[in-house]
């Protein structure tokens, strides 16, 4: 059944802005709670890279890519975690994913939403 549920992609011209949002419906509050929580985006032909992440203490890091630009947050009472993607970029253009960081023993992926710079 899904475990994770991610939404909020979409057909962005440069310089946008966009929230992706991800629902874990079927984790618990206390294993949501004990792990650091990550975006990750892909394109075709290259492996996933993890753009952003949040740890159960609430720091967040992000890679040079996206720093200044992206914004993790997470509720855990909603048990969701979010990505708000400002100042869109060509280089952003992906799909986008949510699970564990880091994903060495990651629940099962969702499907991803995608984000697409339109120009």
């Amino acid at each position: 059944q899904v475990h994770l549920v991610e939404s909020g992609g979409g057909l962005v011209q440069a310089g946008g802005t966009l929230k992706l949002s991800c629902k874990a419906p079927r984790t618990i509050t206390s294993v949501f709670n004990g792990n650091a929580w990550g975006w990750y985006r892909q394109v075709p032909g290259k492996e996933r890279e993890l753009v952003a992440h949040i740890s159960r203490f609430g720091e967040a890091i992000y890679a040079d890519s996206v720093k200044g630009r992206f914004t993790i947050s997470k509720d855990s009472t909603r048990k969701m975690v979010y990505l708000q993607i400002s100042s869109l970029k060509s280089d952003d253009t992906a799909d986008y994913y949510c699970n564990f960081a880091p994903p060495s023993h990651p629940l099962p992926w969702g499907k991803g939403t995608q984000v697409t710079d339109t120009s």
